[in-house]
């Protein structure tokens, strides 16, 4: 079920950035105003690929949350699940850690006694 999820989010994640890479960013204006832009942007013909992009945007951000929202539920939701697996851990660390032993004398065949 995970794996679904997975290859879902990875492919909505791609096509975001694509659709994102595709746009025409928004400053592009004030330069096309100035001389810098071209006869296209001038006479509007761009103005309907902007909208169709920046829903498209939206809509695969607003897919994407609910894929990841979802995952969340479904696959890993469980939190006693994951205490549970917290405290198996700690108490695996608690046994194989060894104790900390202070040596007798700081120089082996050093007598401190006298």
């Amino acid at each position: 079920m995970s794996t679904l999820f997975i290859i879902l989010i990875t492919i909505v994640s791609i096509l975001l950035i694509l659709v994102i890479l595709v746009q025409s960013p928004k400053g592009s204006a004030l330069g096309s105003a100035f001389g810098g832009g071209s006869a296209a942007g001038m006479l509007g013909g761009v103005k309907r690929t902007s909208d169709f992009l920046e829903k498209a945007t939206w809509v695969l951000v607003s897919v994407l949350f609910g894929l990841v929202l979802l995952m969340n539920v479904m696959v890993g939701g469980g939190t006693a699940q994951s205490l549970d697996q917290e405290s198996l851990l700690n108490q695996e660390l608690d046994n194989s850690a060894p104790a900390f032993q202070t040596p007798a004398s700081p120089i082996e065949g050093l007598d401190l006694s006298e």
